[in-house]
This record gives C-alpha cells, sequence and structure tokens, in this order.
C-alpha cells in the first residue's frame, strides 16, 4: 500500500532538513528560496517495537517493517495559487500526495533569511493554508460553472454535484478547509474525484531551536485560535543529528535529550495515523512483517494485501492479538490456550491483530 506525505511549508523553514533527518538522502538544503525544485521522495520505516519483539519468540530470517514515502516539495509562497513562485507545480506534487506534513518555522537564526522578514508562526501557516485554499477554490468555481450549466436540463447527477460544489465554494470562500467539512458517502466519493488540496488530512510540524516541551498548540501559546489539527514541535536540525548517528547510538542520545522518543517517531507514527491506517502483523520462521491497511478493513482484503490471490481465495483468518502471542510464548502454546480466534469474511482486523490467512487454492 503506497502512502505519500508532502512535506510543505514556506521556503527556508527547515523542510528539507527535516527530509534529510527523516530519510537520511541527502538533498540540497541551501538557504535559499527554491533550491527545492523538482520533489525528492524518500521511503521510511514505521517504528513499531512490536516486531522486535514478536521477532525474538518466532526467529524469523528477516524482519520487514510497513513504510511510508515523504515527498519534500518546494518552497510556496505567497500568491502561489495565482502562479507566484513555483506556482502551479508546486501544487500538483502536493496533489499527487495522500497527506499534508506542513513546516512552520519557529526559531531565530541571523543566518537563515525568512522569505517574509520576520518569525511569526502564526502568519506562515495561513499563508500556507490560505493559497492552498484559494487554490482549491480555482477549482471549485471552474467546476461548478460546468455543473450549473448541465444542471439545468435536470440531470440528477450534475444537480447533485452542483450542490456539493456551492457547499465547498461557500467553506472556502470563508477561508476554511475542505477537510473542515462533513461529507455523506456519497459526497466522499464526489470529492475524491476533484483533487482537492485542503481535504486532505494535514500535521503541523512546529520547527523550533530548543524546547521540545509539548504543548497542546502553538496558537494557544499565543493567545490565537487553535490550529486545525495536530502539532508536533521538533528541532529538524536536532533530528538530522540524531539520524546521521549509528543505530545503536540513537537511543542513548534521544535519551539524554531528555526525550522518550525522537520527534521523527512521533511524526511517522502521526502520520500514519491521520490517514486513518492501522497495522496487522504476520510472523513466522520466515519473516516476521507489518502490513498497512485502511481502518475498516474486513479479513478478505486484509489477506488481499498481502497477494492479491488471497482475497479471491480467501477461507478464513486464524487471529491472534499480539500482546497474548507474547505472553503465550508461541503459536503452539497459544493454539494450546484456545487463543487462536478463527474469524470469517466479515471480521474487521485490528490494529495488532497477528493474522493467519486460510486460502482455497
Amino acid at each position: 500500500m503506497s502512502l505519500q506525505i508532502g512535506i510543505v511549508g514556506l521556503p527556508n523553514v527547515g523542510k528539507s532538513t527535516l527530509f534529510n533527518a527523516l530519510t537520511k538522502n541527502k538533498v540540497d538544503a541551501s538557504n535559499y528560496p527554491f533550491c527545492t525544485i523538482d520533489p525528492n521522495i524518500g521511503v521510511v520505516k514505521v517504528p513499531d517495537e512490536r516486531l522486535e519483539k514478536l521477532a525474538a519468540i518466532s526467529k524469523p530470517k528477516k524482519i520487514i517493517p510497513t513504510v511510508i514515502e515523504f515527498v519534500d516539495i518546494a518552497g510556496l509562497v505567497k500568491g502561489a495559487s495565482q502562479g507566484e513562485g513555483l506556482g502551479n507545480k508546486f501544487l500538483s506534487h502536493i496533489r499527487e500526495c495522500d497527506a499534508i506534513c506542513e513546516v512552520v518555522r519557529d526559531f531565530k537564526d541571523d543566518n537563515i533569511v525568512h522569505v517574509n522578514g520576520k518569525i511569526d508562526p502564526e502568519s506562515d501557516r495561513e499563508t500556507v493554508n490560505l493559497e492552498l485554499i484559494l487554490a482549491d477554490l480555482a477549482t471549485v468555481d471552474k467546476r461548478l460553472e460546468k455543473a450549473a450549466r448541465e444542471a439545468k436540463s435536470g440531470n440528477k447527477e450534475m444537480m447533485f454535484l452542483k450542490g456539493l460544489l456551492e457547499k465547498l465554494k461557500k467553506q472556502l470562500a470563508a477561508g476554511q478547509a475542505a477537510r473542515e467539512l462533513e461529507f455523506t458517502e456519497e459526497e466522499t466519493k464526489e470529492v475524491k474525484t476533484l483533487g482537492l488540496l485542503t481535504v486532505k488530512p494535514i500535521i503541523y510540524v512546529l520547527n523550533v531551536k530548543d524546547d521540545l516541551t509539548p504543548s497542546p498548540s502553538p496558537s494557544q501559546e499565543r493567545g490565537g485560535a487553535e490550529w486545525d489539527s495536530k502539532v508536533i514541535k521538533i528541532n529538524a536540525r536536532v533530528e538530522e543529528e540524531i539520524a546521521n548517528l549509528p543505530e545503536a547510538e540513537q537511543a542513548e542520545y534521544i535519551k539524554e535529550l531528555g526525550l522518550e522518543e525522537s520527534g521523527l517517531s512521533k511524526l511517522i507514527k502521526a502520520s500514519y495515523e491521520i490517514l486513518g491506517l492501522v497495522t496487522f502483523l504476520t510472523t513466522g520462521a520466515d519473516e516476521t512483517r507489518a502490513w498497512t491497511i485502511k481502518r475498516g478493513t474486513k479479513a478478505p482484503e486484509a489477506a488481499g494485501v498481502i497477494h492479491t490471490d488471497f482475497l479471491k481465495g480467501f477461507v478464513r483468518a486464524e487471529v491472534i492479538n499480539w500482546q497474548k502471542f507474547i505472553k503465550a510464548g508461541s503459536e503452539a502454546r497459544a493454539r494450546e490456550l484456545g487463543q487462536l480466534r478463527t474469524e470469517g469474511r466479515e471480521y474487521v482486523v485490528q490494529d495488532g491483530d497477528i493474522c493467519n490467512f486460510l486460502i482455497n487454492n
């Protein structure tokens, strides 16, 4: 299951530094606007402590985590929706992503120029979000004009689309993201065809210099309205330092910084969560592996993630929660204890389920 998170923000806020830390792919993070023109893509494993614990029991030949792709997208500037800066190229790269990670600068450094000449996280966030809203408004206006013409003939599909587009236009014209609206199941299907930017789930990364203590939201600290999604504080430079250390030394350094886990781990997990994803597991002598599925996925479709033939030939699934498996100490013992459940086609796979799918060949 391929998933992409687009890293966006104004120029010189730390996007490429964050990307370097995430992926260890050395992209150019030079100190000037539009340094990143074509998007850089890096595949990042999702941290999952369960895999090592399961592997300690199953003794597999390999351990395979699930992954997310992060895309480092060129810096956006005011007027991008009208073609300023890299304009449409920037926006088209975002359209291809499943979710947005918006990096907002909250550090002072005289050696790194701020594109607007001052450090103002609230204003920077509003600039980026407004450009995305204006781009969506242009998309909706264009579609609405056509739908309104065709709806005059009494075409029910066009009448429905016209109503949906008017709902979206009202929201966007008020300066509000489309993701804040509630949609019916039928509306959701139609919205997906529009390619809107502000309907995508979003995480804000507040790039700070020192203070990494958790806070409800940066805007609350400044007395403003609460930001509309999850906010994570990260010192991108420190995270890059951590990422460049040998893996064996990273945990100790994180501990020295007074953190429970790296900011990157938090970001990767949060990205996974905002996309409405869960992980099921398989484990055995060959491999211990994490698999990504949408929350609410039923057993046959989950089996199909492993191999398409498994969906067609699905008979039933043997399921056990990973913690019960660890406690039992082996699959054989779990069977003896009657902890492996048999589930059918309607079973909704849960996060942390260990699944063994029985297939009819």
